[in-house]
């Protein structure tokens, strides 16, 4: 069959002529395959989904509540732009009583159809063709991929362990600083659950100022913290002279499909952000805005689901340290990063074992032989990525999902 003329339009950015053709298949793909396969073949078995990334609860209910009441309002039914004051004043609100953060409500936030709308926005009002964009890896790859799209090259900084999973500032060689413009940090950090620390933050302002960086610090964990408060890089002396951060209300408050959160900082960034997000889209539904400013306005909420996620890490952790991983609880998020091991011996004496090339070898495994589902990462060593966010309605069944993983890992012996 002749190929469409269509085939030939596809701009070079997604591949060109060659879109489609590519038959690689990306790991969240493959993940999901797995899964499948491996419930047909065990059709009453029950699979423990730990790679997910949401929440497995609903919204409080006073969010809910507010949705409703601000969604039979005639004035919200139109277009919100760039937002009104509700949720502005609820975010500053927010930063300076959560984050000791104070900024200016009026010039200093705009909101965001989420986190993920927001990194793709700004690489449009900051990448010129042949700007360098500075990425930790693993990592969230959104502002990389859109600054790709405007010709951008992206720098990748890996996360390692024996480095606490920060970036190594000082291995950027020179000529990348010269064409450096941009900086993007996220922290808790999604794979790893690592946490920053004041010390690093006031590193990277200094190493920001130094040479000429903006600093985009994707704060969507910000109140997921297992003790303390939470580390804002805008709470950093020097920080909103060089950067924006990014809040989300979706997993802060098991509010992920809902498609909202804002971001503050430096006035003229977050202006040219909210110039370009003006001829990008319409605004969130004020509906949404103002029961997201509800959210805001209580935080006790986020102090709650960081709490189960606390109590469900501790669960998960001493499992894992059972079956010979060594797993570290994390300082926040819902994330359980630990490396993956290089072999897996049956315990039950059969002489069966399997090698694992890489993580994702180890993960498809761990789907097929144990209906366990984790996350791979081999782009800065071998690691599986663990999330408590699987379903379990109350403690108890917490303990009996986590008390079965356990069962299924030992099973076997591993080896790293």
């Amino acid at each position: 069959m002749q190929e469409s003329y269509i085939q030939d339009l596809f701009a070079e950015r997604i591949g060109g002529k060659r879109y489609g053709k590519d038959t690689a298949i990306y790991k969240f793909e493959k993940i999901k395959r797995a899964k499948r396969a491996a419930m047909q073949a065990n059709p009453d078995a029950e699979l423990f989904d730990l790679g997910v990334g949401e929440p497995d609860a609903m919204a409080d209910a006073g969010i809910i509540e507010t949705l409703y009441e601000e969604a039979r309002k005639p004035e919200n039914r139109g277009y919100a732009d760039n937002g009104d004051m509700v949720l502005k004043q609820a975010a500053a609100k927010y930063l300076r009583e959560v984050c000791g953060v104070p900024v200016n409500a009026e010039t200093q936030v705009v909101h965001s159809i989420g986190s993920k709308a927001a990194l793709s926005i700004l690489p449009a009002a900051l990448i010129n063709p042949g700007d360098v964009v500075l990425m930790t890896v693993p990592g969230y790859p959104v502002f990389g991929t859109h600054s790709k799209y405007y010709g951008g090259i992206v720098h990748n900084l890996p996360l390692r362990e024996e480095n606490g999973f920060l970036p190594d500032l000082k291995s950027v060689p020179a000529d990348i600083l010269a064409k450096a413009k941009v900086l993007v940090l996220n922290y808790p950090n999604n794979p790893t659950g690592a946490s920053a620390t004041p010390e690093f933050f006031a590193e990277v302002v200094q190493f920001a100022k130094k040479h000429r960086l903006i600093v985009i610090h994707d704060f969507a964990y910000a109140a997921l913290v297992f003790e303390g408060m939470p580390l804002s890089f805008l709470a950093t002396p020097g920080a909103i002279e060089v950067g924006i951060e990014l809040h989300s209300t979706s997993k802060n408050f098991n509010m992920t499909g809902w498609r909202c959160g804002f971001v503050a900082g430096n006035e003229l960034l977050v202006k040219a952000y909210g110039d370009v997000k003006d001829n990008t889209d319409s605004g969130q539904f004020l509906a949404i805005q103002h029961a997201s400013a509800y959210a805001f306005d209580h935080p006790e909420i986020t102090q709650v689901i960081a709490l189960k996620y606390s109590r469900r890490m501790d669960l998960l952790v001493a499992t894992l340290q059972a079956a010979g991983f060594k797993a570290k609880k994390p300082m926040g998020s819902f994330f359980l990063y630990v490396a993956a091991p290089k072999r897996a011996e049956a315990a039950d004496g059969s002489g069966k074992s399997f090698d694992f090339p890489n993580a994702e070898a180890f993960s498809q495994w761990m789907i097929t032989e144990n209906l366990i589902s984790t996350v791979p990462w081999d782009d800065a060593g071998a690691y599986v990525r663990f999330s408590v966010t699987f379903a379990a309605r109350d403690t108890e069944e917490e303990k009996r999902v986590v008390a079965e993983i356990g069962r299924r890992l030992g099973r076997f012996t591993f080896h790293w």
